[in-house]
């Protein structure tokens, strides 16, 4: 049996078993998310913004970001392209990708020296040896702003909205002025590749406004408008990178005049509608960073989205964006008050109520939107801001830290089931190869490849001075993760022969390179080595020691996969069987942060950087190694729920893998009482994303785990979501699942496998008395069973349902 057949079978079973089954990749009705006035998935506020950082509503199609602060009186629609960089070659300060600007023979073997002699070293002190100040880095920078500015004032506002449906990903504002109903609508096109607003009324002729583009003074500018298109282009002063930025007026009635100043003025129209394109000459080419003049693409782009009507232009965004959205439904017992978002943040307490499970389920939806938003192919990966900023000197430069702040970015890509998003992070990183090869043989004397602290879209692979962020060679290990774990997540063979294994063995070639032998036991270590932002520098930090461990041991792996070599996958695995793993337990039961056991108890710094090995890696777990899973316990208690945002976003991570649901439901909890802004942006503080999409991740690792050999279901859940469903989700294997759960137990649990072969799910359902139907034969599946495991024969393509009776 087969088809709709098999599926009434599977229901059939369901009904004999008294039990509510939802088809996968779906919700039951009785488990559908609870919807207010507005629906579930909808930020929305009854004022203006008056502050970009805090309420302004974004919107992103991967390479253009605009925010919208919706005032009566006018619009201010702040707007970006990823590309837009000061900095790099050309750049005023001269660049040198953070390499040394004068040779420094032995400087590295010295600092290895001391710290063989004396364990310790201040940074300030490593930073005088080995770095250097930041010559040409550059910032990401606000592209401009569309101004809409009104004929007339409005007069007395009633009625006033300011929203953004996320499960449409389309912004409003719409209020009551001199009796006539305005809207306006916004979203950003990744299938047109533009920004659209749309301006209408429901009285003919009430839509008047001049529309201008202003951009900030640190670039040259020439602003046109002809047949209703104002384009400004120009190149910045600092590092000569062109830009070009056009936006399109089209009116419905009424007249449309092209200013002077570069303006355009419509008058008495029923709707205008906006179209607006932007660009730059960036390439990601090293060593010049330099392509096509934006002009010809940004007209073609603003050509075609312009010559489409805009209900054409809203349903093929919609289409393109809710093939990614809709992959994953979440309930936990949610119902939405008729309250505005930024009351519902306030009012939040700890998540027992149905409002707060509300802001929970939609927290967790906003952040598969801003990683939509922010990071489609064909752009720069989500930066520090995703692709937000409205200013010229951000924080951190807007840029790409990569001792977490990147990685966290793309943690919900893949088990959220966006794994489409990945694509940029893949190019930036291969686009890194190349500087990283030449800073490797000029810091490290090494093959292989490299990139330190922080980069930015210019390859900036070397150093600079601040004496607690500037070291940090692991980051091309920890960004490799990610290439494995897609493979593992997708089984796609292709991208682990032709991309994530060339990767894998150049970052592997360096590190082999670069270990050192230990006098003090002989093992081998990363010296110098520096746990991020805290302490001293020492040999064989735990962190370091870990992300080593997890490339060397997914190297292993993928080079099995691949075929390989024996001579270099012996080396590899007699590296592996030496290293020091670093997971020592300390002298008060922690997991030791440095080989020496210098911890404090007391210490409550942000940064749990030694249980690298419990989250994002999978050296540490509770099942395989109990103490050190105790260990960790112990060090994240004693560092506390408190930190900045994304510092509490990843504590949820790390208590749901210590499967304590309870306590990383108290992070979450952390985190939207006191990291996050009313706009749902998370603050370091300031403002920094990194902290929604490792909260969205968290959530995700409450109800799915697949770090090891099994797919483990509800792994974690909190007893504040005493009932609830999930569909969409993905495992590693590629498998999607979904479960069922009422009274804090499961119910049912989906499956839709995507190879053949046998296939190990965990859960509590499966300690009792229950059904494994494939929902695509409607056949009974043979399993064999240990404890609350079950192990099966999968099929691709095929559905699976398990009951319980």
């Amino acid at each position: 049996m087969a088809g709709s057949r098999g599926l009434a079978v599977v229901l059939g079973v369901a009904v004999a078993l008294g039990t509510a089954v939802a088809p996968p990749g779906a919700l039951a009705d009785d488990q559908a998310e609870e919807r207010g006035r507005h629906g579930p998935l909808t930020l929305w506020y009854d004022e203006p913004a008056t502050d970009w950082e805090s309420q302004a509503l974004p919107l992103g199609n991967g390479a253009l970001g605009a925010t919208f602060l919706g005032a009566p009186g006018g619009e201010r629609l702040q707007f970006n392209e990823k590309t837009l960089w000061t900095g790099g070659p050309g750049s005023r300060e001269g660049y040198t990708h953070g390499n040394w600007t004068r040779p420094r023979p032995g400087a590295l073997d010295s600092v290895r020296q001391q710290l063989a002699a004396v364990t310790r070293l201040d940074p300030r002190a490593v930073a005088d040896q080995l770095g250097q100040p930041k010559q040409g880095y550059g910032a990401y920078q606000d592209f401009g702003e569309l101004a809409l500015d009104p004929l007339t004032a409005p007069g007395e506002v009633t009625g006033y909205e300011r929203a953004l449906d996320i499960g449409r990903a389309v912004g409003s504002v719409s209020y009551v002025a001199d009796g006539t109903h305005y809207l306006r609508e916004y979203f950003a096109s990744a299938a047109h590749g533009v920004v659209v607003a749309r301006l209408s009324a429901r009285e003919r002729g009430r839509i008047g406004f001049t529309a201008r583009v202003s951009v900030p003074d640190n670039r040259s500018v020439t602003s046109t408008a002809a047949n209703g298109r104002i384009t400004i282009r120009g190149a910045l002063s600092d590092n000569g990178l062109r830009y070009e930025a056009q936006v399109q007026v089209r009116a419905e009635g009424g007249s449309r005049v092209d200013n002077p100043d570069g303006s355009v003025t419509v008058t008495g129209a029923d709707a205008a509608v906006l179209v607006l394109g932007a660009g730059t000459d960036y390439a990601d080419t090293y060593p010049d960073y330099r392509g096509a003049d934006p002009h010809q693409r940004v007209t073609r782009v603003v050509d075609r989205a312009a010559g489409t009507p805009y209900p054409a232009l809203l349903a093929a965004h919609q289409r393109d964006y809710r093939a990614l959205f809709d992959r994953v439904r979440l309930d936990v017992g949610q119902r939405m008050p008729d309250q505005p978002t930024d009351a519902l943040l306030a009012a939040y307490t700890d998540g027992t109520s149905a409002a707060d499970r509300a802001l929970e389920a939609l927290y967790f939806q906003y952040g598969r939107y801003l990683l939509i938003s922010s990071s489609r192919a064909g752009s720069l990966p989500a930066n520090l801001q995703g692709v937000w900023n409205n200013s010229t000197t951000p924080p951190w430069s807007g840029d790409y830290h990569t001792n977490i702040n990147l990685q966290m970015n793309y943690w919900p890509a893949e088990v959220t089931n966006l794994t489409e998003t990945t694509g940029p992070l893949f190019d930036f990183v291969d686009a890194l190869r190349e500087p990283g090869r030449v800073t490797a043989r000029q810091l490290f004397d090494s093959p292989g490849w490299v990139v330190n602290n922080e980069t930015n879209p210019f390859g900036f692979t070397g150093v600079h001075d601040w004496p607690t962020a500037f070291w940090f060679p692991e980051a091309g290990a920890w960004l490799a993760q990610q290439y494995y774990d897609h493979y593992r997540f997708t089984r796609d063979e292709r991208f682990l022969r032709e991309r994530a294994y060339p990767v894998l063995r150049e970052l592997t070639e360096f590190w082999l390179d670069q270990l050192r032998v230990d006098p003090r036991d002989g093992s081998l270590v990363v010296t110098p080595s520096f746990s991020p932002e805290h302490g001293d520098f020492s040999s064989g930090a735990a962190m370091s020691q870990q992300i080593v461990w997890d490339l060397l041991t997914n190297t292993v792996e993928a080079a099995e996969a691949v075929g390989e070599d024996a001579a270099f996958l012996d080396r590899v695995r007699d590296t592996l069987s030496r290293l020091d793993p670093g997971t020592r337990i300390g002298s008060w039961g922690q997991l030791q942060e440095w080989k020496q056991d210098w911890d404090d108890p007391a210490d409550d710094h942000r940064h749990v950087s030694h249980l690298f090995g419990l989250h994002p890696g999978r050296q540490i777990a509770p099942g395989s190694t109990p103490e050190l899973a105790r260990a960790a316990e112990v060090s994240l208690t004693a560092r506390g729920d408190g930190g900045t945002g994304w510092s509490k976003a990843w504590k949820i991570n790390f208590w749901a893998r210590l499967l304590d649901g309870d306590h990383a439901h108290r992070m979450l909890a952390e985190q939207l009482r006191t990291s996050t802004l009313a706009n749902l942006w998370d603050t370091h503080p300031p403002f920094q994303i990194d902290g929604n999409f490792g909260a969205t991740a968290g959530v995700a690792e409450l109800l799915v785990q697949s770090q090891h050999t099994e797919v483990h279901l509800l792994p974690a859940l909190p007893a504040s979501w005493p009932r609830g469903s999930v569909a969409g989700l993905r495992a590693r294997g590629d498998v999607t699942v979904g479960a069922s759960w009422a009274a804090g137990r499961a119910t049912q649990y989906t499956l839709t496998t995507g190879h053949d072969g046998p296939l190990t799910v965990r859960g509590t359902l499966f300690q009792g008395d229950f059904a494994l139907v494939d929902v695509t034969t409607g056949a009974r599946v043979p399993v064999s069973r240990d404890a609350d495991r079950v192990t099966f024969t999968a099929r691709a393509g095929h559905h699976y349902l398990a009951v319980a009776r």
